[in-house]
C-alpha cells in the first residue's frame, strides 16, 4: 500500500511503544498556561484533540469514549439532577450528561479556558451545542479547590481528565485525598465515573493504582473497559459510589432505562455493551486480585496518595 502522507505524529504509549498517525492538517497548536494543545486532522481518525502529546478523543470514535464514561454512572442513579464534570474540555461529556432529562444542572469545571474555547470553536461535532444548554454552567477553575470549598452536593460526578502524569495538571485529581473530597460532595446515592488508564497487558499500573485508591474511599468500586481505536490500547474506566452498583443492572434493565431516559440515538452503549464492559479479561482480574492481597498483607504498593 503506498504511503500517502509524509507528516507524522507519534503518540508515545510507553517509553518503548508508540502510535503513528498520518497528519492531514493542523488546525490549531499552542502552549497554554497548563499544557500543550493541538487540534489536528488525522488520516485514519479525523479531527482529534491532543493534550501534552496524548490523543484525548477523535472524531471517528469519541462516541465510544464519552458514552462509556457517562452512561453507566448516570443510569445507575435513580434520578440524577445535579451533575459535576471535572475537565471535559471538548464538551462531549457535557453533551452526554444533558441527554438525561432528569438533569437540572450540569456544572463543568475545567482549569484550562483555552482548551475549552478552542474545542468550542473547532470541534462542534463533539459538543453539538451543549455549552449553550440552559442547564449547563461552565467555570474555569481548579476543580479540586472548588469541591474543597463548596457546600453543594451532587448526584453524579464525572472526572474526564487525562491520565495522572506526574507534574501534569491532572495528577492531584487521582489521589486518595481528592476522592475523599469527592465523597463528601456526593448525595446519599451519589456516584462517580472516571477514565482509569490503559488495561493493556504490558501497562496495568495506572489502572490498578486508581482501582485500589478508589477502594480505600468508596464501598462500591466497579471497574470496566472499552476498546477505543484511536487510543491504540484497551482502555479502563471505573464507577465508584456510596450505594449504587452498575453491575447489578442486567441488559434488559439497561435497555429499558435507555429507552425511558435517553432514546434511540446512542451509537455504542446498550444493555449488552454494559454487560460486556464490566466483564474484565482474566489477566486484569488476576492482577487486581494480586494487588489486593498485597495491600491486605501490608506490603508496599504504588498508589496515588
Amino acid at each position: 500500500m503506498p504511503i500517502k502522507n509524509f507528516r507524522w505524529f507519534i503518540e508515545a504509549l510507553s517509553p518503548e511503544e508508540g502510535h503513528l498517525h498520518g497528519i492531514q492538517r493542523v488546525l490549531f497548536s499552542s502552549q497554554t498556561p497548563f499544557q500543550s494543545l493541538d487540534i489536528m486532522e488525522l488520516g485514519s481518525y479525523g479531527k482529534a484533540l491532543v493534550l501534552d502529546g496524548k490523543v484525548q478523543s477523535s472524531l471517528l470514535d469519541e462516541f465510544i469514549y464519552h458514552e462509556t464514561l457517562v452512561h453507566p454512572a448516570m443510569l445507575s442513579h435513580p434520578a440524577p439532577k445535579r451533575v459535576f464534570i471535572v475537565g471535559g474540555g471538548e464538551g462531549a461529556t457535557l453533551r452526554e450528561v444533558l441527554r438525561h432529562p432528569t438533569v437540572e444542572r450540569a456544572l463543568m469545571v475545567d482549569i484550562d479556558e483555552e482548551v475549552v474555547n478552542r474545542c468550542k470553536e473547532l470541534l462542534p461535532e463533539w459538543h453539538k451545542g451543549a455549552f449553550d444548554d440552559p442547564r449547563a454552567e461552565i467555570r474555569f477553575l481548579d476543580a479540586r479547590r472548588y469541591l474543597e470549598e463548596t457546600d453543594e452536593r451532587f448526584d453524579v460526578i464525572i472526572i474526564d481528565i487525562s491520565e495522572p502524569v506526574e507534574e501534569g495538571p491532572a495528577y492531584l485529581l487521582f489521589t486518595r485525598e481528592f476522592y475523599h473530597i469527592v465523597h463528601r460532595c456526593l448525595t446519599d446515592q451519589g456516584i462517580i465515573a472516571l477514565q482509569a488508564g490503559s488495561v493493556s497487558l504490558s501497562e496495568l499500573s495506572c489502572f490498578t493504582a486508581i482501582h485500589q485508591t478508589l477502594r480505600s474511599v468508596f464501598p462500591v468500586v466497579a471497574p470496566y473497559w472499552a476498546t477505543i481505536p484511536s487510543f491504540a490500547l484497551p482502555w479502563g474506566f471505573s464507577v465508584a459510589s456510596k450505594q449504587p452498583d452498575p453491575r447489578a443492572l442486567g441488559p434488559d434493565t439497561i435497555d429499558r432505562l435507555i429507552a425511558e431516559r435517553i432514546g434511540p440515538d446512542l451509537r455504542y452503549y446498550d444493555g449488552l455493551t454494559h454487560q460486556m464492559s464490566f466483564l474484565l479479561p482474566k489477566y486484569v482480574r488476576r492482577h487486581l486480585e494480586e494487588e489486593k492481597r498485597i495491600i491486605e498483607d501490608n506490603h508496599p504498593l504504588f498508589t496515588f496518595h
